[in-house]
């Protein structure tokens, strides 16, 4: 049986009533209605994609636009939108992220063997579409960075079967989209699945490498979009933006002082995701999943852009190990980091909007800091690769119950 089943125990781990999946359904229900009665595009983010997708079936290149930041092979996923009536785009683009962000949880809670059907699973779902506003504004937004939120739990629960490469080829999938999960790929350097290493490389550069020859500007990425995300001097960006890179140079640091401090504070992320790796504290889930949560934080830190919604990459699948013996979302500083998140609650001096970067920052660096620090005390007892399951291996019993 897992250990998070012995932990979380009891009253969580029961059936809920069917009077939570019912106010449950009525949040997720609002909030896509909300966003397509508020605008024809399925949300502002989204709309920027489906133009770029408008511009390839017109012969023109997609990054004319300079805030359209995805790889080719986003242009090619965005066409069945270009198509669809808007009437339809407006409600269906919020209810997929919606539904993505639900099929992210599941897995999460499935890596570490919590019954979907629990108080704990709706209850937790529950209080991210209500407690967290980087929910609603990924909704709102309609960016495709939930395609990340819903790959990464499923890639990490291949991990935990013992299936790399079914990983390799979700990450690669995810990032041929959008390139947000690349440092996911040190996970498979670290445990030396080398497979999978290469499915989640292949993926991304054939499908973008097709993808581009399809269009009139087949290196628009490299000679327009890449050096604009490197230089990131866009002014309304920048006011958005939670990396320390960004946010420090508002408060009067140097840029190139707060470039180097993110990048120095990123290279450390990326060795407590090392260490890790090599520790033998807690189950093989944790350490699966708080090492690729760590590599994800430490490019948040130096990463331009840097959006709060970035943090349902990371936050669910901490939130589902909870019931883990050790879990980082079992210390105070985990919720101390989302404490800025609380929708509705007004802080003072940062009401307006452009100034929900220092919050954001705040959650980001608090958070980095916790997993940083769980993942440092984790690693005093050192294991081999093999101690994570290899192919055919599995350390997550499949059972209905689990799931």
């Amino acid at each position: 049986m897992n250990t998070g089943k012995v932990a979380v125990n009891g009253w969580l781990l029961r059936p809920v009533s069917w009077h939570a999946w019912a106010a449950l359904g009525a949040v997720l229900l609002a909030a896509v209605v909300r966003v397509g009665l508020r605008g024809p595009d399925g949300g502002m983010d989204n709309a920027i994609v489906v133009r770029a997708a408008e511009a390839w079936l017109e012969g023109r290149s997609p990054y004319a636009d300079r805030h359209f930041l995805y790889l080719p092979g986003a242009v090619l996923a965005a066409v069945p939108q270009a198509v669809l009536p808007q009437a339809v785009v407006r409600f269906l683009v919020p209810a997929g992220v919606a539904a993505s962000l639900v099929f992210g949880w599941g897995c999460a809670l499935r890596i570490h063997g919590v019954p979907w059907r629990s108080r704990f699973a709706v209850f937790g779902l529950l209080a991210l579409a209500v407690g967290f506003a980087p929910f609603g504004h990924l909704v709102d937004l309609g960016n495709w960075t939930v395609a990340s939120a819903a790959a990464l739990p499923l890639a990490l629960l291949f991990v935990c079967r013992g299936r790399w490469v079914a990983a390799g080829l979700v990450i690669g999938a995810a990032v041929a989209v959008k390139p947000l999960l690349a440092p996911v790929v040190l996970l498979f350097v670290f445990a030396r699945q080398w497979r999978a290493l290469g499915a989640a490389v292949l993926v991304p550069a054939v499908v973008s490498a097709g993808a581009a020859l399809a269009m009139p500007d087949p290196a628009g990425f490299f000679t327009r979009t890449l050096p604009f995300l490197l230089r990131g001097d866009d002014s309304f960006v920048r006011l958005y933006e939670a990396s320390p890179a960004a946010v420090l140079p508002r408060l009067g640091v140097p840029q190139g002082a707060a470039t180097l401090l993110a990048l120095v504070a990123a290279g450390a992320g990326v060795w407590c995701a090392w260490r890790r790796w090599r520790g033998g504290v807690g189950t093989v889930e944790q350490r699966v999943a708080e090492t690729a949560v760590m590599l994800m934080l430490a490019a948040f830190l130096v990463s331009r852009p840097s959006y709060d919604h970035y943090l349902l990459v990371v936050v669910p699948l901490l939130l589902a190990g909870a019931g883990e013996p050790g879990a980082v979302a079992r210390g105070p500083w985990f919720w101390l980091a989302l404490l800025p998140q609380i929708p509705g609650f007004a802080w003072p001096w940062l009401e307006p909007g452009t100034r929900r970067a220092f919050r954001d920052s705040v959650t980001l660096c608090v958070l980095a800091l916790t997993v940083a620090r769980s993942c440092v005390r984790a690693g005093g007892d050192t294991l081999e690769s093999a101690d994570v399951p290899e192919a055919g291996e599995s350390a997550v019993p499949v059972s209905g119950a689990a799931f």
